[in-house]
């Protein structure tokens, strides 16, 4: 599709959606809640990125330790998915993004007195009860009331998340270097000062309405929906997709500053360029993504993204702009893979969004704690064959397993595609 049309596309479809957000009170509140909470959700989550290499050298603690946190927070996040759908049917969805925020809030206060490894594992892990109740309670309102342009709207949505995303880095890095007195903010005021907007999304929240029927339109058992293959394949390309997202979000300043000495601020630089890439793609692909299909545009932007992190590594420094360039394929995958959902299970949508997220978070777990142990061990094994050089080839070969996950997401969205489009439900 030429650039003109899809300008022209993306202007119709904004066009339709400002006159509807004109007619609906509570359509304009809880899409100012959902793309506010993704800001923050966003924001916080990907300042870690910079944050964690100070973390580390505070507590002296290694790679394996960073992975053994990452596996927390899944464990957090998981806990929160397998919950928060039935927390809603009890005290209502408004309730629960509520509530998302607040806990957000509060694992900002635990971060920043946080004086041994274990306070702040548990500190995260609450911060990660509410980016999974955030996950789910977002995805069903966001699900049900985007009935039209739905992976325009899904992706603008998540939009949000890749704008905060953009501007973690750079503004972790600065509130870090704040001088007060003789001392600097570093990470603990950084973390409290950013976590105390996650407050913010509640207010639209708490003045929109939503019905319990607007979410839970049909009466359908986890053992019934768990036996749909298709629900097991969206598993897989969304598990794979987030590893991905997380492992470039996670390790890509780490892996610049030691693999090729690059500065704080450089390496910083290049993980907001990634997520500029990553934002722009959110906010301009959603009406490709509706005219190409959902399920093709999972396959052809994961694959992308897995080549562009190969390349990128087997280059060398020289390939840095290429692992920028990854974001424009990770962007679409999540929000894509909602957008899927929303159309295959559109009676049980509750059941199946936390159902896939749940299943991804308990996947997540092990996958997190074995990524820092990969890298560990690899460094290991290069530094007794290669001396300090080894440091750097570890973190290289360990970033390759990120496109490597990039392409088995590709793969299970080829294996959807072939399914669906057998049995005429190609979406």
């Amino acid at each position: 599709m030429k650039i003109g049309k899809i300008v022209k596309t993306l202007t119709k479809n904004r066009n339709d959606i400002i006159k509807t957000l004109k007619k609906n009170r509570n359509y304009i509140l809880f899409t100012i809640a959902i793309f506010a909470s993704f800001a923050i959700f966003g924001f916080s989550e990907n300042v870690r990125s910079t944050a964690f290499p100070r973390i580390q050298e505070e507590f002296a603690i290694t790679e394996l330790h960073i992975g053994l946190l990452l596996a927390i927070n899944s464990i957090g996040y998981v806990t929160a998915c397998s919950y928060t759908a039935a927390l809603a049917k009890k005290i209502g969805i408004k309730t629960c993004m509520v509530l998302t925020h607040i806990l957000m809030a509060i694992s900002g206060i635990g971060i920043f007195f946080s004086q041994s490894y274990l306070m702040l594992a548990a500190s995260f892990f609450v911060l990660n009860l509410g980016y999974g109740m955030a996950e789910i309670s977002n995805g069903i309102v966001a699900a049900t009331i985007y009935t039209k342009y739905t992976g325009t709207m899904l992706n603008l949505a998540h939009f949000s998340y890749g704008a905060g995303a953009v501007f973690a880095p750079v503004a972790a890095t600065s509130l870090m270097a704040v001088q007060y007195g003789d001392r600097l903010f570093g990470w603990r005021y950084m973390y409290i000062i950013i976590l105390s907007f996650a407050l913010m999304p509640a207010i639209p929240a708490l003045l929109g309405r939503l019905k319990k029927q607007d979410y839970n339109k049909k009466k359908t058992g986890y053992a019934l929906i768990l036996k749909k293959r298709s629900l097991w394949l969206t598993v897989m390309i969304l598990t794979f997709g987030v590893i991905s997202e997380i492992g470039i979000a996670a390790w890509l300043v780490g892996f610049l500053e030691k693999a090729y000495s690059f500065p704080e601020d450089q390496a910083a630089l290049r993980m907001t360029l990634y997520f500029v890439c990553f934002t722009i793609a959110r906010l301009l692909l959603g009406p490709l993504i509706d005219k190409i299909g959902f399920i093709n545009s999972l396959v052809f932007s994961a694959a992308f993204a897995g080549a562009m992190i190969t390349i990128g590594v087997l280059i060398g420094e020289a390939g840095t702009p290429l692992l920028v360039l990854a974001g424009i394929g990770t962007a679409p995958v999540f929000p894509t893979v909602m957008a899927v959902i929303a159309k295959l299970f559109q009676d049980e949508i509750d059941l199946a969004i936390t159902s896939v997220t749940t299943i991804m978070g308990i996947i997540l777990v092990p996958a997190n704690l074995l990524f820092g142990g990969i890298i560990d061990l690899l460094r290991q094994i290069f530094t007794d064959s290669h001396g300090e050089a080894g440091v750097g080839m570890a973190y290289s070969a360990g970033f390759m397993i990120v496109g490597l996950c990039c392409f088995a997401s590709s793969t299970f969205a080829l294996l959807l595609r072939k399914r669906q489009k057998k049995a005429g439900q190609l979406v």
